[in-house]
This record gives C-alpha cells, sequence and structure tokens, in this order.
C-alpha cells in the first residue's frame, strides 16, 4: 500500500499484513515447510527493504517511514479474527467495484471472503481501466504454455468463449480452445492485471480491456482509502471488508 495513503488505510493494511501472516503460521506450506511466511507474492506476501522503500520515497522518506511506524505502534498486537482465530486476510489493489467471494477465485469460499461494495476512487488510480494486445501467435503461445489442451487450431473468434461472470463483473470461468478454465488462469498466462476483463478481436489482433488490479478478494487497497478519506476509522474498514469478524488484540 502506498505510504502516502491516509493513515486509517495504512492502520487496516498493517493489521491486514499481521493477521495474514499469523494464519500463515498456523500450517505447514509446500514450498517452504521451515519457514512461515516467504517474500513470494504468489506464495505469501511481497516485502521491500526499508532501504529500498526510502530510496523510492525521496524527500518523503522520513515523513513516510513514521506514518508507517505509527501504523503499526497504534494496532500493536491487533488482528482480524473470526470465531476467535486469526483470518486469512488477503488482499488486492482494487477491484472493480465489488470485491470477490474466495471461492470465485480459488478452491473454497471462506465465510469472511464475500463480496461487499468497495469505493474506488477510479480518477485516482494508476492504470484502473488497462489494455493489452496480442498477436493471435503471441496469444495462442501463452495461453498454450498453460492451458496445453486446448485447441486453438480453429477459428479465432472461438479461441476463447462462453465467459461466466460474477457478481463484481470479473471472469469466473471462460472456455479457451474447448477447454473450461477459471478467469484468473487467462489473467496469469496473459498478465492481464485482473480477472475482470473483456476482449475482442480488433484489425486481427486480440485486444483486452481490464479493469482493476489483483485478485478482488478481501480487502481493496484503494478502496479503503477511499473509506479513510471519507472518515472511516481502520475497525471500520476491516470489518466492511471481511465479513463477520471482529478486530482484537490477539493472545494466541
Amino acid at each position: 500500500m502506498p505510504a502516502s495513503f491516509e493513515p486509517e488505510a495504512l492502520k487496516a493494511q498493517t493489521v491486514a499484513a499481521r493477521t495474514y501472516t499469523l494464519s500463515k503460521m498456523e500450517r505447514t506450506v509446500e514450498a517452504h515447510p521451515d519457514a512461515d511466511v516467504c517474500t513470494d507474492i504468489t506464495c505469501c506476501q511481497a516485502y521491500i527493504s526499508m532501504e529500498n522503500a526510502r530510496a523510492n520515497w525521496g524527500s518523503q522518506a522520513d515523513a513516510y517511514e513514521a506514518k508507517i511506524r505509527e501504523a503499526v505502534t497504534a494496532t500493536d498486537g491487533e488482528a482480524i479474527l473470526y470465531g476467535g482465530v486469526p483470518i486469512l486476510a488477503v488482499f488486492h489493489s482494487s477491484s472493480a467495484g465489488l470485491t470477490r467471494a474466495a471461492g470465485q477465485v480459488w478452491q473454497n469460499d471462506l465465510p469472511y471472503l464475500k463480496p461487499v461494495d468497495s469505493p474506488e476512487a477510479k480518477e485516482t488510480i494508476p492504470n484502473y481501466y488497462s489494455r493489452v494486445d496480442f498477436t493471435p501467435a503471441a496469444l495462442k503461445e501463452k495461453l498454450l504454455a498453460k492451458i496445453p489442451s486446448a485447441d486453438l487450431s480453429g477459428d479465432r473468434k472461438s479461441w476463447l468463449k462462453n465467459a461466466v461472470r460474477d457478481s463484481a463483473g470479473s471472469v469466473e470461468t471462460v472456455e479457451v480452445g474447448g477447454v473450461t478454465v477459471r478467469g484468473g488462469t487467462v489473467r496469469a498466462a496473459l498478465g492481464l492485471r485482473s480477472a475482470c476483463f473483456e476482449w475482442e478481436l480488433q484489425d486481427g489482433n486480440f485486444v483486452f480491456y481490464v479493469t482493476g488490479y489483483g485478485h478482488g478478494v478481501g480487502l481493496s487497497q484503494y478502496g479503503a482509502d477511499a473509506m479513510a478519506e471519507s472518515g472511516a476509522d481502520y475497525q471500520t474498514i476491516l470489518t466492511h471488508y471481511y465479513t463477520g469478524v471482529t478486530v482484537e488484540v490477539f493472545n494466541g
């Protein structure tokens, strides 16, 4: 989350990141059996050293570091709990106005990861709407690398079809060369910013139009900042994005 965001948004992010780590500590991860958490964003959480962060912040380094330290100190020990247990507090950059249920993205639903409205300040979010173009050859190569059983030998218009969208407008499933896959699989194959995408053939190429950034489940960082700007405190933000939870000191 950008350090320029509102203090209450930074507190919400702090508690979410802490809770996510606590939940990881409760189970063994195949990729790193001897560690609770890693810095691979596709596995656990992104991480940047303070030295690199300060270099990125430039003249704002002291002020931004102070903001983050205050967010950590003010929420010391607090976690997001469901039934007294730390939740899998996933988060993303920005949604398409509505977050997604866990089961719409991954294998299983979770009672606290339900779709909720998200007040995205679209005009202030970098690349909130993005466009990506692919030649047919490039698209075929990328899709077959992830979906080798797809048949992309026929009419290009049939390569992707029958998209099923969830309540947030994201692609839940789509047929790729006769194989039904999750929208997230296509997103990963093509490097799209989110699974909220549409496509068309334009001058012989495939053009994808994408909204938002991230998987769309749990806390939206830009949504949290918009709520904070409107006066919401971090507990209100967290209990909005995670359904039926409490925010309290965890002594487990």
